[in-house]
């Protein structure tokens, strides 16, 4: 099914989810989360998920889809959101993927479909990678593809055996699997704005202001939670930012106020290479902050990229 979508991307804490409330308000439209952390259950507050009231009535899609526990994937990403995509313009609305994740975003828009692997590989790799072979996966990857493994630092443990899975399932690489992705037209007609900060130190106080409002909302009891339920610190949704350095200075016995810090430098360099991601792609329309967000000025900025848009 095509459609119009709009997309709002940027760094962390950039004010995404705001600006799609405020436009799905205006244009009749639904979010559907881009956020790879958000999907799942019982992670709130270190995901930033918005509140009820931050929904301001507007429904949300993808959040609260998936339990801390499992492995969710990309693939199951565009398989659940082009779904919701789909039924939001069956009813005649906007549907306004609002998110950081570049590769779920970018996925999403091109309808790109994945390959779904028996699992044989996959173990067999890991146990290789486990007993010390990592070096040696590496240099078999340089033979099959190059230039994917050009691309990688040879300590890429999960992009090195992605790869090699990807071979020996299907024959082809996953260079080859890439470029005939980018030969099939997108999915989707969809326009995009990213907001960003026109100053670096304005976005590096944003997101430490953000830090500490997680931390004032209880960030150390919900990862407290989690790890008292049995989540494996190991899991995906453990390993991201904020949950993976509080789950260690609980476990090591360091203060929360630690963690919040290495959080906070985490975060940073997170959104740099969001923004390296982003900008990748030369359809987006940016929006950058001056010091302070301004939302009115966002709005009619994004306003007027719709009404050319055509709608």
């Amino acid at each position: 099914m095509s459609g119009k979508v709009l997309t709002i991307a940027g760094p962390t804490a950039s004010g995404k989810t705001r600006l799609a409330v405020e436009l799905a308000q205006r244009f009749g439209g639904e979010v559907v989360s881009c956020d790879s952390m958000q999907i799942y259950r019982q992670m709130d507050i270190g995901t930033a998920k918005p509140t009820v009231e931050e929904m301001g009535g507007v429904p949300h899609h993808m959040l609260d889809v998936a339990e801390p526990e499992e492995n969710y994937s990309a693939a199951r990403y565009v398989e659940q959101a082009s779904a919701c995509v789909d039924e939001i313009l069956a009813r005649g609305k906007l549907p306004i993927v609002a998110g950081g994740t570049g590769l779920y975003r970018d996925a999403l828009l091109a309808g790109r479909t994945f390959a779904a692997f028996s699992g044989r590989y996959r173990n067999e790799l890991q146990c290789r990678a486990a007993q010390g072979e990592l070096p040696r996966l590496y240099e078999e990857l340089r033979r099959v593809d190059p230039a994917r493994a050009e691309k990688l630092h040879p300590a890429d443990e999960k992009r090195i055996l992605r790869a090699l899975e990807v071979w020996y399932e299907t024959g082809k690489t996953i260079t080859e699997h890439d470029e005939e992705s980018r030969r099939q037209p997108p999915r989707y007609d969809a326009v995009s704005i990213g907001l960003a900060f026109a100053r670096r130190e304005d976005m590096w106080e944003r997101i430490d202001r953000r830090v500490d409002e997680m931390m004032a909302a209880g960030l150390a009891d919900e990862v407290r939670a989690l790890l008292d339920r049995g989540v494996p610190p190991a899991c995906t949704a453990m390993q991201a930012i904020g949950y993976k350095e509080m789950a260690a200075a609980l476990r090591e016995g360091r203060s929360p106020e630690e963690a919040a810090e290495e959080i906070k430098l985490r975060s940073r360099q997170y959104a740099k290479r969001q923004l390296t991601w982003f900008r990748r792609d030369p359809s987006i329309h940016w929006f950058f902050w001056e010091n302070t967000p301004d939302f009115e000025k966002a709005l009619a900025f994004s306003t007027h990229i719709l009404e050319e848009f055509g709608l």
